[in-house]
């Protein structure tokens, strides 16, 4: 490996830990996530179950991760003034993560009723 690309690891893996450490709603999504998982193993998934469950977990962390970029970038941007496009900019980025969540439950109700019954 070279040592740009180990250092593109380095970096990806500093931008983690800064969204785990700062984002409180990419926390609560975490341990959301953590808990779908649990239920997964409790449950005894099957490997498309699992599939799709992992992919929306993904799914919401990433969009979470975006927002956090949109929000941070739309800051340095305008400066902290109150412009009408960057609050637009930053409430449809968080637009997107209320709607990956809302999907995400509705995925985890159809992976997870068929189990309760």
């Amino acid at each position: 490996m070279t040592k740009n690309r180990i250092k593109s690891f380095k970096f990806a893996f500093s931008g983690l830990l800064h969204t785990f450490s700062t984002q409180t709603n990419f926390q609560i999504q975490l341990f959301i996530g953590l808990i779908a998982t649990l239920g997964a193993i409790y449950f005894q998934f099957s490997r498309i179950e699992w599939l799709i469950l992992i992919i929306t977990i993904a799914l919401v962390l990433t969009v979470e991760i975006l927002n956090t970029v949109v929000e941070v970038v739309v800051d340095l941007a305008v400066k902290e003034q109150l412009l009408p496009d960057a609050k637009i900019a930053k409430d449809v980025a968080a637009a997107a993560v209320l709607l990956m969540a809302i999907f995400s439950v509705i995925v985890g109700i159809v992976l997870f009723f068929p189990h309760l019954k």
